[in-house]
């Protein structure tokens, strides 16, 4: 059996097993990826199982222990820490920065805008825009409307928006201001479905498009150029590429595939996703909405949440579907 055929098989066995284990303590994902022992990946493919933090067995009760196998298959448990999107504060929030690399270089103007670069809705601090876009409409043709594509949470507030709202850039908490820094209009939204006591709704995407003008609009992403491809099929161990508003131009490797996971927004907002894409970690709070590449600039994801050990991107195919967007001819 060839190896995607066994990660296929695999996402299935974990799906069915699925909330058996989301209900075990400390579990807030669980993927398709390849068993790691002693930091080294054996390549062999497993049952990923994300954790919070690791317990030892004699401090869990037995109905909280991951068992080794489930459905024939091995099974890893990976500590992640608590799992965020991020910004969602608003603007009057201050924006956290990273201690360890000295960053935050792509906040200031520049027109025309490009991927990589701050960008927020006016009442939130700021994230990063993705790349810009056009209408998925018949190719050839002549598109009417171009975009900026970025997160809801950094376009959209986190489904507090309205169609129509100011988009800035750079993003509020880097100096944008109504109405000298509008660059973009909220155009359309992906809502972000939140859990509620009793109902855990799935996820695919957080992302949203906000119309701009033609001459203010440019394809390219900053240290990386314009997207080649749609990448149908990425695979762990893949390399992969982003740029960011906070920390710059980074890269990171695929750790796991069809994730589902749990993402904290804050103020007690959860929300669970599923067919994620999980890689090293890449960011840090203010690179939302970047466009992770493979390093022959085909897009993979829409990066949007992660902890201090990962970085958690929409499936780019989900993000083009969902809003009806066009990337590369």
């Amino acid at each position: 059996m060839e190896k995607e055929e066994i990660y296929a098989s695999i996402a299935k066995a974990s799906a069915i097993e699925q909330d058996a284990l989301f209900s075990r303590q400390n579990v807030v994902g669980v993927a398709t990826g390849n068993k790691i022992t002693e930091e080294v990946d054996t390549g062999e493919p497993c049952i990923t199982v994300f954790v919070t933090h690791k317990v030892g067995t004699e401090k869990l009760g037995t109905e909280n222990i991951i068992p080794d196998e489930i459905e024939g298959y091995k099974t890893d448990v990976v500590e992640t820490g608590e799992i965020f999107a991020g910004p969602a504060g608003p603007s009057s929030e201050k924006m956290p920065m990273s201690e360890e690399l000295g960053i935050e270089t792509l906040r200031q103007r520049v027109r025309p805008v490009m991927g990589g670069f701050s960008v927020g809705h006016y009442k939130i601090t700021a994230g990063t825009i993705a790349t810009c876009v056009y209408d998925l409409k018949p190719f050839p043709g002549i598109p009417k409307k171009y975009y900026i594509l970025s997160n809801n949470h950094v376009l959209a507030n986190s489904n507090h928006a309205s169609l129509g709202d100011p988009i800035l850039q750079p993003g509020p908490v880097d100096g944008g201001s109504v109405p000298s820094d509008i660059v973009a209009r909220l155009s359309r939204y992906i809502p972000i479905k939140f859990r509620t006591p009793t109902y855990i709704p799935l996820n695919y995407v957080d992302a949203a498009i906000a119309e701009g003008d033609f001459h203010n609009l440019n394809r390219d992403i900053y240290w990386i150029g314009i997207v080649q491809q749609v990448k149908s099929k990425p695979r762990v161990g893949d390399l992969v590429e982003k740029t960011g508003r906070t920390t710059n131009f980074t890269t990171g490797r695929i750790i796991a595939l069809h994730a589902t996971i749990d993402v904290n927004y804050g103020g007690g907002r959860l929300a669970r996703f599923t067919d994620q894409i999980v890689t090293s970690n890449m960011s840090a709070p203010g690179d939302s909405g970047s466009l992770v590449c493979d390093i022959k600039e085909g897009a993979v994801g829409l990066l949007f949440a992660g902890s201090s050990r990962v970085t958690i991107v929409n499936n780019i195919l989900r993000v083009q579907s969902l809003l009806g967007i066009r990337l590369h001819p």
